[in-house]
């Protein structure tokens, strides 16, 4: 196929550049007019304390579903949630056929069959190493190593010019499960010529490498077979090798495993459809596991981050209903730290201190665990390998994308942009640059409804939360006249013992009965006027009161 005079080869990432996290990421090529769109990952990100309630979030799709037709096609390159996490809630919006190598075709299934809307997805599975052609689109998947298995890396050729979008990866000489990086086939697409890579900055001020899955193997064998009361490991469930690891290490020091949380169990399940851990013990029921000696029993436990429904964070609190660690116990923290888990990390950390459990981490043991994503000396490896023309940082925030930038043009890549979100690169014909910017932006799941990241909803929470809440009822009989109240109730603020929370209601229920007094007239029969200037009224007092304007919600009854 060859280009015409007005075709174009566009990237244009909708999620994942200038955060870490919500991958959404699409190929345009055709004239301006009628371009075909490939979309190479779906993923989500999570709530923090500045989204109370939302815990999920996932990227805009509005500009793509206004091309829909001209979806090609789907290409996941891996299965963390990053990557794959929105393509059951989202699919129904977008459709097109989805492309993805068995172990993540597998949790992809489970999660399609969680949303009875995205029945109707076609999962295509292709195999490492294999290709799909969309269009003119040519798709080579390229074998990768990182922190799940099966990670690919894709090399996209057009009529243009070929791309090598690298996805997540790091260079492991000894990755435990799966494949080295398929060196042979990037140095032979750097021959080729490769026009752009699009590549991960997560750790591109991280000086050396990320180090290997070996070692780590190692080390917590080490540390496993010292330990002699009860053992629970935390770590990314998605980590199979980190699991594998773990599993290994237990067997070797004469432990059983049990496997506490869902999400084990299905990585567990996703990894043994494709044969791996085949040679390993059958893993305890929790129920069954109180019932082995201490030194003869490891938990390997979701929840390594804090959250609130993980089972780590059941054992901390003492209400799992099997699973119990006291003193003398240990807890290895097999994981790193994401940024914004800092908080409820630590919160979990010391209510297991508290039990008396000895804590095992990365900074106290640093080879218990490694980065599935590139340093810079790995980055300046796979630059030396595909030397591309341009350099397209993506998975990272701004600071990543720029250093990154500013680390390709030191290894003499001759040009290198760096989108935000929304950004239209042309990566041919001519020079790389940014030619548009379309809508992109974030969807709260909130309450199990898709709500838009500036929704009333979650801003008057986050009001309420910051400033309390008062809720003000009055009862008028068919003249206006005050029947009962006004009463005034308050939801999350202070009081103090000169100033107790009794005298503050009456004061400001006052100030309520002078606000309605003030209507004249026709005023008094609107309740919506009476509902008004008692809410202004009371946030004013408010003001005064607390130096603060809480929620008012006042309620007009007629009686």
């Amino acid at each position: 196929m060859k280009a015409k005079a007005d075709d174009e080869l566009v990237f244009l990432p909708l999620g994942g550049s200038n955060e870490i996290g919500m991958n959404f990421n699409l190929y345009g090529y055709g004239p301006p007019h009628a371009r075909k769109w490939i979309v190479v990952d779906l993923g989500i990100t999570f709530g923090d304390q500045t989204t109370p309630g939302v815990e999920i979030i996932l990227p805009d799709p509005t500009f793509l579903e206004a091309h829909k037709k001209d979806i090609l096609g789907i290409v996941l390159t891996h299965a963390h949630e990053d990557h794959i996490g929105a393509v059951a809630r989202l699919w129904p919006r977008l459709g097109g056929p989805l492309y993805a190598t068995p172990f993540t075709a597998f949790l992809l299934r489970e999660k399609l069959r969680e949303n009875p809307a995205a029945a109707d997805a076609v999962i295509t599975e292709v195999p490492l190493g294999g290709k799909v052609t969309l269009g003119p689109f040519e798709i080579d998947l390229i074998t990768l190593t990182h922190s799940i298995p099966e990670p690919n890396g894709l090399a996209i050729r057009t009529p243009l010019g070929t791309i090598l979008h690298t996805g997540d990866w790091k260079i492991d000489p000894d990755p435990v499960l799966g494949s080295v990086t398929d060196e042979d086939a990037i140095r032979k697409l750097g021959d080729e010529g490769i026009l752009a890579m699009v590549c991960d900055s997560t750790n591109v001020f991280v000086d050396g490498t990320a180090g290997s899955e070996a070692d780590v193997r190692d080390a917590l064998g080490d540390l496993i077979k010292g330990l002699h009361h009860k053992v629970a490991v935390a770590c990314f469930a998605s980590n199979v090798a980190r699991m594998d690891s773990v599993i290994r290490a237990a067997e070797a020091a004469g432990r059983r495993v049990c496997l506490v949380g869902r999400s084990m169990h299905r990585m567990s399940a996703a990894a043994k459809s494709v044969g791996m851990m085949a040679d390993l013990k059958p893993f305890i029921a929790d129920n069954e596991a109180r019932d082995f000696p201490e030194d003869r029993i490891l938990y390997l436990c979701t929840g390594s981050q804090g959250e609130a429904r993980a089972a780590l964070f059941r054992i901390a609190d003492g209400s799992h209903p099997f699973v119990k660690l006291g003193q003398g116990d240990a807890c290895i923290f097999s994981s790193r730290v994401i940024p914004g888990n800092e908080v409820p990390i630590r919160a979990l950390q010391n209510r297991l201190a508290d039990r008396g459990v000895r804590l095992y981490t990365e900074r106290d043991h640093p080879g218990i665990h490694v980065s599935g994503h590139p340093c810079r000396d790995e980055l300046a490896q796979m630059y030396a390998w595909a030397r591309p023309e341009i350099a397209v940082p993506t998975h990272g925030e701004r600071r990543h994308l720029l250093e990154h930038a500013a680390f390709a043009k030191d290894l003499q890549v001759p040009q290198t942009v760096s989108p935000r979100n929304g950004d239209m690169v042309r990566l041919a014909p001519g020079r790389a640059e940014i030619i548009d910017e379309v809508q992109a932006g974030r969807i709260y799941v909130d309450g199990g409804m898709l709500t838009p990241e500036n929704g009333d909803a979650l801003r008057e929470r986050r009001h309420a939360a910051f400033n309390g809440m008062l809720a003000v009822s009055v009862a008028l009989d068919p003249r206006g006249k005050i029947v009962s109240g006004p009463q005034v109730r308050a939801l999350g603020l202070p009081a103090e013992e000169d100033y107790p929370m009794e005298d503050m209601m009456d004061d400001l229920a006052d100030e309520a009965e002078r606000a309605l007094d003030r209507l004249k007239g026709g005023e008094r029969d609107d309740d919506e006027a009476i509902e008004k200037a008692i809410s202004r009224a009371v946030k004013k007092a408010s003001q005064r009161v607390w130096g603060r304007r809480p929620v008012v919600e006042t309620t007009v009854l007629r009686i």
